[in-house]
């Protein structure tokens, strides 16, 4: 038997520094027990088809409210299990008009649904019944999903921290004045229109008229003064996107911010081989979140 194993096998914290919620399940608590929990999440007219990782135990628990990118192949649910293991509940949703939820797809909708799963995660029901500390929230997002995380957050003070894995400015990424190379870009970002079949009431040239018609305002960088009073995780990768949140990063710093977190992993838009690492960078940042003072 290795010595990591053995280690394992003694249920120790941690594996050469590794947090432990990345190999280890917690134990059993038969009267409170991990759950998956389907949810409808009401936002405008329509239910959001959601999920809610539910944590073991009978206390709240934190809670991050995890929002996946355009159109959503990767849904980040390996990072879901793994900050459940950690003690959170984790709550994913599609945004109306995608993967069955009801309505049309709009970038401006995305926005909405977010806040209104936040709503949702606060409402005394949802935080009675499904042990939901509603003081502490944090929102993670990846691509178009860290700009709605980073947008809430900038509009909410009472989210607790946000972290963005490949956030870009929707402006900036699929609004380009060329109109070609605007629905390009969305096409390329859906799997070449491939990926436009599980979005409804849209079409690539729609999203790139949107993010055009809002590329002064829907851009990282402008919601720095918003975010800065809290902890920040970016996270970006070589996929081309790395620029937006950059300069989301230098905004931050430049107004002296110390809870700015940065993390870059050589490797594609969805962390293809990086997705241990990435857990990693993820639950090592929310311990520190966890341990921050106010907390």
């Amino acid at each position: 038997m290795s010595s990591s194993l053995g280690k394992l096998v003694a249920g120790v914290m941690s594996v050469e520094g590794l947090p432990v919620a990345l190999f280890q399940d917690p134990a059993p608590d038969p009267a409170w027990r991990a759950q998956n929990s389907a949810e409808a999440i009401p936002s405008h007219g329509f239910n959001l088809n959601a999920l809610l990782f539910l944590a073991a135990g009978p206390e709240p628990h934190p809670t991050v409210l995890l929002l996946h990118g355009l159109p959503g192949n990767e849904q980040n649910l390996d990072l879901a299990q793994s900050v459940r293991r950690a003690g959170w509940n984790v709550l994913t949703l599609h945004y109306r008009g995608s993967w069955g939820t009801p309505g049309s797809f709009s970038f401006a909708n995305c926005l909405e649904d977010a806040a209104a799963a936040l709503a949702w995660l606060r409402s005394a029901g949802a935080s009675r019944d499904r042990r939901i500390d509603v003081r502490r929230l944090v929102v993670v997002g990846h691509s178009m999903g860290g700009f709605a995380a980073a947008y809430l957050a900038s509009s909410d003070p009472e989210v607790r921290a946000a972290c963005l894995l490949s956030g870009v400015d929707l402006g900036s990424a699929f609004g380009s004045p060329s109109r070609t190379v605007g629905v390009a870009a969305v096409d390329d970002n859906v799997g070449f229109s491939d990926g436009l079949h599980i979005l409804s009431g849209t079409s690539a040239a729609a999203l790139a008229a949107e993010a055009a018609h809002r590329a002064s305002s829907w851009r990282l960088d402008s919601l720095a003064a918003k975010l800065a009073d809290r902890p920040l995780l970016l996270v970006t990768s070589d996929d081309g996107f790395a620029a937006s949140s950059d300069a989301l990063g230098q905004a931050v710093g430049a107004l002296g911010s110390d809870k700015l977190s940065r993390a870059h992993f050589a490797t594609d838009h969805s962390y293809s081989d990086q997705r241990i690492a990435l857990q990693i960078e993820v639950l090592n940042w929310l311990a520190c979140v966890t341990s921050s003072p106010g907390w």
